[in-house]
């Protein structure tokens, strides 16, 4: 045979042969697609029905709100806000329609060149990988199907999408998807992705932030930007350029979108609310049970986004300020660490330490006798001198002051402050502890702890009633102890003074000077008097020792009692939730609006003014002197409080718009310090908090009431203008214990 014949001959096999095959394949894809149409058959009678589709119900969260709109925490298994496609960004839709499904309002639901694409690629890598996924048919699979990769599933979820776009719009599906889809940190849809990630909402973000929200579906975990904001930056970059090619982005705004610095908030952070927080949820939990957490209710309070930041950040100072005077106390924890472990061994190891913005958690790599090197939880290295003898190995704190690094530890001691406004009772700021993640008790609401003498205002407001005016003279002296059952109280500084004017004595906080009064009284006339801004009768003592401050109260009633001289005499209940409304807005509770008058009034409006004109002369050259010289103000009010060895430091005092007591100690009482005082622990966190609070507030004069003059130096009751007011009391050291004074315990308040 020629060679021209062999070649021919081979054609014609060649041919034959390319015959069979196609003949082979045309038959082989028409037995799939029979099969697959006969599957198709059988499964589409069994999809769930998408009609429901159309009364769409996502669990929504419990959120709780400051007065000025600021989200102070939200509740729920997942934090979802449903938002109305028309109001989501036409930026944050073409974001995502961009790299996720540009072709999605022109196809039916199924993109026939990406199912090609998944299939093509599904064969030649020999195993099901996830591709080819439209919106429609990524609603599907979140609502009706699971997350298994089998092609059973793959055939359902084309199906389901098919049976979608058939019962919705096109802006039906997208809104179900941008507010269904995980983005990660427990955020559910696009709004409440742009609220964990950036602090703000999808009306406020910019297109280079919308395009790295767009780039988390694919994967939250991997490009999550609290995670690894480097990889979250690549994935953005990618979006970017997608948009820029789909033409949604022209070259000036592409270039624009690059080159923008993203702020991505810190895992953990947000406005630090946490026990007011929790005060709303166990409220509206006792009212809606487990509905609580998935309607959507939102709770309004009466708080102020920058008074509670202010409030946090004065708390926290004072805190870390008396913590770094305390013994340390050694490391947190000993850990083994090999000479040859990995920055993710180290890490590991971390993790299980909480860290904190602040007191930062870190562990010894290094440590000679002249320093030690210690890695934080993000990796860092800080260098820091070694005067404690530590190891590698060693779990600690350390905290950045300035450009240096010191060695700190965990506070062990506990602080509250809470502020009201005296015209309402509307709390602006709260904060229940030094950390709610450590300390969930709540000090403000729970803590009954003895106030001391920030007490004492109480009983020289039951003795202004009684004829003692601020001139009146009281005899700062020793008591014999055996006239008072054996109880031999002193003054806080062991000094006394003799005699001294009531205005005077309050000033200086003389102890033996309230006894005194509450002796002239009676015990039991001055408990009654002071029940009267709101103490608990039943947690007074019903004897002497009630001069001292011996009952018990909780920082939030001494501020409600305050807000009563404050005010002028009107006694009112903190408010602290005004609203609460459903996924709708539809008002569920309304608090009704307060509003002074007589009804309410519990002391004459010139016992307030007097008892108020007292104070103001503690925070003008008494104990609490500081006050003014800092503030920078006259219309300061208030009085410092220390409790027997120093176990409760406590300031109480307000401007006549804004009350604020603040109080430290620990949880399991114990002293503070020797040389440790309300005016010099609990004081500059007041201070530090209405430095803040009143900002740009001009000074209020308090109006002079009836019934009022000056007179001989100092304000007194008109009736008593004579001078026939009592003018000298307790001049008589031989005078005995008044008839209706219960014996005295051996163990009581100092001052």
């Amino acid at each position: 045979m020629s060679r021209s014949m062999r070649v021919w001959q081979s054609l014609r096999t060649g041919v034959r042969s390319w015959r069979w095959w196609l003949t082979a394949g045309v038959v082989a894809m028409g037995a799939g697609l029979a099969m697959l149409g006969l599957t198709a058959a059988v499964i589409y009678p069994q999809l769930p029905d998408v009609t429901q589709l159309n009364d769409y119900h996502p669990k929504l969260a419990l959120q709780v709100y400051s007065s000025d709109g600021v989200e102070l925490a939200a509740f729920g298994a997942e934090r979802r806000y449903f938002v109305p496609i028309e109001q989501i960004p036409a930026s944050m839709q073409n974001a995502l329609l961009a790299v996720e499904d540009w072709q999605f309002r022109e196809h039916s639901g199924v993109s026939l060149r990406g199912v090609a694409r998944a299939v093509v690629t599904n064969l030649f890598l020999g195993r099901k990988r996830q591709g080819g996924s439209t919106i429609t048919q990524q609603v599907a699979r979140n609502f009706f199907l699971t997350s298994r990769k089998t092609y059973m599933r793959k055939i359902s979820e084309i199906l389901l999408a098919l049976k979608i776009e058939r019962q919705l719009s096109k802006d039906q599906i997208l809104e179900l998807y941008m507010n269904q889809i995980f983005l990660g940190q427990k955020a559910y849809g696009f709004e409440a992705a742009a609220r964990v990630y950036f602090g703000k909402s999808l009306a406020a973000l910019s297109s280079a932030e919308c395009a790295m929200l767009a780039g988390l579906p694919q994967n939250p975990s991997y490009a999550n930007p609290m995670v690894n904001l480097e990889r979250a930056r690549t994935r953005q970059l990618v979006v970017l350029e997608r948009m820029h090619d789909v033409g949604v982005l022209n070259d000036a705004q592409w270039a624009t979108a690059k080159a923008e610095p993203l702020r991505v908030r810190h895992a953990g952070q947000s406005m630090h609310a946490e026990y007011l927080a929790e005060m709303a949820r166990q409220a509206v939990f006792a009212q809606y049970g487990e509905k609580a957490y998935t309607e959507g209710f939102k709770v309004h309070t009466t708080l102020r986004s920058d008074d509670q930041q202010a409030a946090w950040a004065a708390l926290r100072k004072g805190v870390l300020d008396y913590n770094r005077r305390q013994a340390w106390r050694g490391p947190e924890a000993e850990e083994e660490l090999p000479e040859d472990a990995s920055e993710s061994d180290i890490a590991r190891v971390l993790g299980e330490h909480r860290d904190d913005d602040d007191l930062r958690v870190a562990i010894v790599v290094e440590a000679t006798s002249k320093q030690i090197v210690a890695t934080l939880a993000n990796g860092d290295q800080v260098k820091l001198g070694n005067d404690r003898r530590l190891r590698r190995g060693a779990i600690i704190r350390v905290q950045k002051t300035g450009n240096a690094w010191a060695l700190t530890q965990w506070p062990q001691v506990e602080a509250a402050l809470v502020s009201m406004e005296p015209n309402n009772g509307k709390v602006r700021a709260l904060v229940g502890g030094f950390d709610f993640a450590e300390n969930q008790f709540n000090h403000v609401t729970q803590a009954w702890r003895q106030p001391g003498s920030s007490f004492k205002p109480f009983l020289y407001s039951a003795a202004l009633e009684n004829g003692v005016m601020p001139a009146s003279v009281i005899n700062d002296a020793p008591m014999d102890a055996s006239l008072l059952g054996g109880w031999d109280p002193k003054n806080s500084d062991d000094k006394y003074e003799g005699p001294m004017t009531l205005r005077q004595a309050l000033a200086k906080s003389k102890n033996m000077v309230t006894i005194r009064l509450v002796q002239l009284l009676g015990p039991a006339t001055a408990r009654q008097w002071a029940a009267r801004f709101g103490f608990d009768l039943e947690r007074q003592p019903d004897n002497l020792t009630l001069a001292l401050g011996a009952g018990s109260t909780t920082p939030l009633q001494l501020a409600s009692a305050y807000a009563v001289v404050a005010n002028g005499g009107m006694r009112i209940n903190p408010l602290v939730i005004e609203r609460i409304t459903d996924a709708n807005d539809k008002v569920l509770f309304q608090a009704p609006p307060v509003v002074l008058d007589e009804s309410m009034r519990v002391i004459p409006p010139r016992n307030a003014f007097l008892t108020a004109s007292l104070l103001q002369e503690v925070t003008r050259s008494g104990t609490a002197a500081r006050a003014q010289a800092a503030l920078q103000r006259t219309d300061i009010y208030g009085k410092t409080g220390t409790t027997n060895d120093a176990v409760d430091a406590w300031f109480a005092g307000f401007q006549p718009e804004l009350v604020a007591v603040v109080w430290m100690g620990y949880d399991t009482p114990q002293s503070l310090g020797a040389r440790e005082s309300g005016g010099g622990l609990s004081l500059p966190i007041w201070i530090e908090y209405m430095q803040r609070a009143l900002r740009n507030r001009p000074v209020v004069d308090v109006p002079v009431p009836e019934g009022v003059q000056h007179s001989g130096g100092d304000w007194l009751y008109s009736e008593w203008a004579d001078g026939s007011f009592q003018s000298h009391i307790g001049m008589n050291d031989s005078s005995p214990t008044s008839a209706n004074s219960p014996g005295i315990p051996s163990s009581t308040p100092g001052f």
